[in-house]
């Protein structure tokens, strides 16, 4: 039987899976190949995020068009307007942090540290206990 599904559906379903196998492996992956996923993820210009901005912006001006046609409820094309807005804001806040990704990526393994570091308190840890 002949599959019917359009290529582009089939990418995208593709994609979905290869993102869900992505996130098992970052759930067991030791902090420095986490570090290097994360890294690779959160990339603006060159990673899953940024791309996925840029796909769901693209998504906009398609359902824009669409909308002037009558053919999408305004609705729609807002959505995915304000969806794009808030990927490419999320983007930009969390490139502050590439280089810590890339520092930690780069640091040497546990086992190759002989002495164990002493362990300090995070920001999160301590406005918890306000």
């Amino acid at each position: 039987m002949t599959n019917t599904t359009p290529y582009p559906v089939r990418l995208a379903r593709d994609i979905s899976r290869q993102i869900d196998q992505l996130s098992e492996h970052l759930a067991q992956a030791p902090p420095r190949q986490a570090a290097q996923i994360l890294g690779q993820v959160l990339d603006a210009e060159e990673g899953i995020l940024g791309r996925l901005t840029t796909l769901v912006a693209t998504g906009s001006h398609f359902a824009k068009d669409h909308t002037e046609r009558g053919t999408f409820p305004p609705e729609v094309w807002l959505a995915l307007g304000r969806a794009a807005n808030d990927l490419s804001h999320l983007c930009v806040n969390l490139d502050e942090y590439a280089d810590d990704f890339r520092q930690i990526a780069q640091t040497p393994s546990a086992s190759s540290i002989t002495m164990t570091p002493t362990p300090v308190v995070s920001s999160l840890v301590a406005r918890r206990r306000r």
